[in-house]
Parts: structure tokens; C-alpha cells; sequence
């Protein structure tokens, strides 16, 4: 698999794959979706060859890096594409903030515990699906 991931500007596709994932799939409200942040954010899109496979995006504030929204296809899971979106968010973040921080759903805790997060604080609901704050240093 040669997918590529790059920062973009193509919002469009960006939202387009966060509904086929948490809409269409794990039932968020598209209310809950849809916040209002998106203008705000960096947004990573990952392609393989002309196909859009996965996305996340970036929100700074202050001197934090709030990574979100991160999805791939089901097409494309188990295969490091993740990993590889995570590691863009953070080079695309180093320098315009000192940290990351994350809402990781609790299974996957253990997918961002390899990338250099640590959990911190409760567990929580977050569109009717339970989540941990996660933060590692940039």
C-alpha cells in the first residue's frame, strides 16, 4: 500500500470520509460532527493513488495541538495507516505548538500509548461512545 499524506486544503473530502466513519458507521450525530472548528484546523488527508482513505485535522491553541477526527476507511485499517497520519499530525504540529493532546477512544488507547501518548484524567462520553484525553510532548 503506497498511500501518501499530506496537509490539504480539500475540506470537502475531509468531511466526506468523517461521515462515511462517525456518521454512517459509529452513529454520531452529524450535530456532534459537525462543530464549527473546522475552519480553524490544519487538516491532514492521506490518498491512496486517487482515492481519499483517511483524514484527521490539527486545532492550535496557545501553545497546544489538539489533534481530532482522525479516521480511516475500513478498506484501509490494520494496515500502519494510522500510525502514519498520527506521526504527520505531529511533524505538521512541531513548531506551532509544545504539545499534543488527543480524545482517544478506549480501545484504542494502546494504538496511541505506542505513538508517545500518555492517558490523563477520566474516562468520558463523547458522542455516546466512551473516550480518554491523551498528551505527549511535540
Amino acid at each position: 500500500m503506497s498511500v501518501a499524506v499530506a496537509l490539504t486544503d480539500d475540506l470537502e473530502t475531509c468531511l466526506a470520509l468523517r461521515r462515511v466513519v462517525f456518521i454512517d458507521e459509529q452513529d454520531v450525530p452529524e450535530a456532534d460532527e459537525l462543530d464549527g472548528h473546522d475552519p480553524s484546523c490544519l487538516h491532514l488527508l492521506a490518498m491512496d493513488g486517487q482515492l481519499p482513505v483517511g483524514t484527521l485535522r490539527i486545532l492550535i491553541e496557545g501553545d497546544l495541538a489538539k489533534i481530532g477526527r482522525v479516521c480511516v476507511l475500513k478498506s484501509h485499517r490494520g494496515k500502519g495507516l494510522g500510525r502514519t497520519l498520527i506521526r504527520a499530525a505531529l511533524q505538521a504540529a512541531h513548531g506551532k505548538a509544545s504539545s499534543a493532546r488527543l480524545g482517544a477512544q478506549i480501545h484504542a488507547l494502546g494504538f496511541y500509548e505506542k505513538l508517545g501518548f500518555e492517558a490523563v484524567g477520566p474516562v468520558y462520553d463523547d458522542a455516546g461512545i466512551p473516550h480518554r484525553d491523551m498528551v505527549r510532548p511535540l
